[in-house]
């Protein structure tokens, strides 16, 4: 018995077809989350060293966010926080290293009032990276500054910088952002 060689290139067109949709799918959603997470996709890929790897992380992070209670906060509590921050600022030129531990502390509370789980720093800005993946990138910056200065390796300057960065969070997480915005619009779409 012969083979129809229609049959042939029939099957081999839908084999063909089933591996461009594969391929398109895959690059739709690698496209999707570099968009999302920006900085962080690069940062998470290179620390992977794998896009499988990485992707799965990122989208594991999305689906733990989710699960969250996540809220922007409320006129009173941005009120509260921005005269804190305003404190903390002013109390950085007469102590460097106490307004970098205020300005930890207080970015803290704030992620903490927010919803944001803040025991493991590593989890915290994995979790930041989801809906504020263009700053997280700070709280890393400042961080690392916080933890050099607690082993005696920061200057005044690298506290300066460690208080910009900081600053950057600090004003995406007290201001309401389209993230918030939109985490709004899902949540009340489900309901």
């Amino acid at each position: 018995m012969a083979i129809d060689p229609t049959l042939v290139i029939a099957a081999v067109a839908v084999v063909l077809l089933i591996g461009v949709a594969i391929w398109y799918g895959r690059k739709r959603r690698s496209d999707q989350l570099s968009y999302r997470f920006g900085p962080e996709y690069e940062r998470t890929l290179e620390e992977t060293g794998d896009r499988r790897k990485a992707e799965a992380n990122l989208a594991e992070r999305e689906k733990r966010v989710r699960a969250l209670s996540i809220r922007p906060l409320e006129a009173k509590e941005r009120d509260r926080y921005n005269a804190l921050w305003r404190k903390v600022q002013a109390d950085f030129v007469d102590d460097p290293s106490g307004a970098i531990s205020q300005a930890d502390s207080l970015l803290g509370e704030v992620m903490t009032a927010r919803g944001y789980p803040v025991s493991d720093f590593d989890q915290a800005a994995e979790d930041l990276s989801v809906d504020h993946a263009l700053v997280v990138q700070h709280y890393r910056a400042g961080h690392e500054v916080a933890v050099q200065h607690e082993h005696g390796k920061a200057d005044t300057e690298a506290l300066r910088r460690a208080m910009i960065h900081y600053r950057e969070l600090f004003g995406e997480l007290v201001e309401e952002t389209p993230a918030d915005e939109s985490r709004q619009e899902r949540k009340e779409s489900v309901q």
